[in-house]
Parts: C-alpha cells; sequence; structure tokens
C-alpha cells in the first residue's frame, strides 16, 4: 500500500543509522513490525499467572519428542 508521510527528516536519519536499514521502507516495514511484537509481548505479560494449566510433571517427562 502507498502513503505519503511527513516525517522529520533528521528523525529518519538517526533510525536509519540505529538501524543499518538499507531503505526507508524497510525502516518503516520493520518499525511498525517491532510496534506489533511489543503489543503482543505486553498482552502476553498482562496475563502473566492468569491462565491455569493443568499439566502434571510426570506426563510430560513420559511423552515421546
Amino acid at each position: 500500500m502507498r502513503t505519503t508521510l511527513d516525517l522529520p527528516n533528521d528523525l529518519l536519519q538517526e533510525a536509519l543509522k540505529i538501524t543499518n536499514e538499507r531503505n526507508k521502507t524497510s525502516l518503516i516495514v520493520n518499525s511498525v513490525k517491532s510496534v506489533i511484537r511489543k503489543h503482543k509481548l505486553m498482552q502476553l505479560i498482562e496475563k502473566q499467572g492468569s491462565v491455569a494449566l493443568n499439566i502434571k510433571t510426570d506426563q510430560l517427562r513420559k511423552r515421546k519428542k
């Protein structure tokens, strides 16, 4: 999808330098992916300790690998 963005040049240049991305498109794509990944991680952290697992260690040990 084509999109027009008005981003500060100094911000883009710094991000390109830090990430070693070759072009602005890959920088934006990877940045959006990073934001999504971070959001999903935060959702998992919020659920920490709230999922009941009925797993017995004996069953895990007997399981075929």
